[in-house]
């Protein structure tokens, strides 16, 4: 029977786990103390690796806590991701490890690391890289609902190792998944540049929206809709919806770690510099329309990277937050999932609806006006709503981020 070890039971493990544990027997591992929902806990990796014949490391793999692009970044040198943590794993996995263990690393990492630096860790077992494509929050359904499983191994051979870990995964997924085998290397790359996709589409539909204020007579939405019902040549609906940028643990990092990789590389050019640079200035954009409300004091909606959630790491309502107060202003937060709350007395202000109103505040969005939350924003305050979703407010401006049409 096959048999599953968790070394690392953190915000990715742990649920992955749990999610393992209905389908296989499991044990987990962490330097923490956890409380997993249905599965061990042992005290050491040497009974972690001793138990499973799978054994899966989810370590993080850390940029400097200055790089996670809640305030600007693309002024710091470039600088590759930490492996520290993960290294000093894979070397106690193989001090206790044979040839019967299949050593399982989903850490996202840059193209050539495992190659280079953490494969040759394990000489006694027998090694795979399988990153995944998860965002926390959601991780127990994205990771049986996939877009793709990536399994990497030395030759991208399909057969021995790769076909144990898609047989294992399989009785699992919910959807039809697509399984890509490849080298490590091709497995890292799709990892890294998924993310990076994203932020280059995100800051492009948002570059429409910062056309739209300065231009006048456009409504971003008009453009972006358009486009992504254009299927032929660009791909897909998804993040085709102006408002805030790229945020979250993962995908502002990504970014940098690969700027890092392209000055290593000798590419000659730094597409994810301006990336970066464009995340910012449209976050500065953003921070200066609020500002020139006049009003002393400003409220940013959602202080997390998305919705529900309380992971700040890498938030881009942070991000406007330090412009805003560049330009000397105050600014507060409203979450109740990080646990900020704004004055009861702070009176008329400029709010940000950071996170989608469409998710958060339902009560805003009710056609009956009798019916809309009218008491979440004191009268005389302006609301900039870059998802133009918010109806008109009594009492307060609603102004449509991205949506200058003269006739609205």
């Amino acid at each position: 029977m096959t048999k599953v070890a968790m070394i690392g039971v953190g915000k990715l493990g742990q649920a992955c786990a749990e999610v393992i544990a209905e389908t296989y027997p499991l044990v987990g591992y962490d330097v923490s103390p956890r409380e997993p929902k249905n599965f061990p806990m042992v005290g050491s990796i040497k009974e972690a690796v001793e138990y499973g014949n799978i054994i899966f490391i989810a370590a993080p793999t850390p940029h400097d806590p200055k790089y996670d692009g809640s305030e600007p970044t693309h002024h710091l040198p470039n600088k590759d991701f930490d492996y520290t943590i993960v290294k000093d794993i894979l070397d106690q996995v193989n001090e206790y490890s044979d040839r019967s263990k299949l050593v399982v690393l989903i850490s996202t990492v840059l193209p050539g690391t495992v190659r280079r630096e953490l494969e040759p860790l394990i000489s006694n077992a027998r090694f795979i890289y399988n990153p995944y494509l998860i965002a926390m929050g959601t991780v127990a359904w994205d990771f049986v609902n996939p877009e793709m499983l990536m399994i990497g191994t030395e030759d991208g051979s399909q057969t021995g190792d790769a076909k144990e870990l898609l047989d294992f995964y399989k009785p699992m997924m919910e959807n039809d998944p697509r399984y890509v085998v490849g080298t490590w290397d091709e497995c890292e790359c799709i990892k890294i540049f998924y993310n990076t996709f994203i932020s280059a589409k995100i800051s492009l539909v948002n570059m429409i929206q910062d056309v739209a204020e300065k231009q006048g007579n456009i409504n971003v939405d008009v453009v972006t809709n358009a486009l992504k019902d254009s299927d032929q040549r660009i791909m897909g609906p998804r993040y085709m919806k102006a408002g805030m940028g790229d945020g979250g643990a993962c995908h502002p990092r990504d970014n940098i770690a690969l700027r890092w990789m392209g000055e290593n590389l000798g590419l000659g050019y730094d597409l994810f510099d301006s990336i970066m640079e464009a995340r910012e200035i449209q976050a500065q954009n953003l921070a200066e329309k609020l500002v020139r409300t006049g009003l002393e004091n400003v409220v940013i909606i959602g202080k997390a990277y998305k919705p529900h959630v309380e992971y700040v790491a890498g938030s881009y309502s942070l991000l406007v937050g330090h412009y805003v107060e560049k330009f000397g202003v105050s600014v507060y937060y409203d979450d109740e999932y990080t646990g900020d709350k704004p004055p009861e007395d702070l009176g008329a202000a400029a709010y940000l609806l950071a996170h989608d109103p469409e998710t958060t505040f339902l009560g805003c969005l009710d056609p009956d006006p009798d019916k809309q939350e009218r008491d979440i924003f004191p009268e005389g305050s302006i609301i900039i709503d870059p998802w133009r979703k918010c109806p008109p407010i009594a009492g307060c401006d609603v102004i449509h981020y991205g949506n200058t049409r003269i006739n609205g």
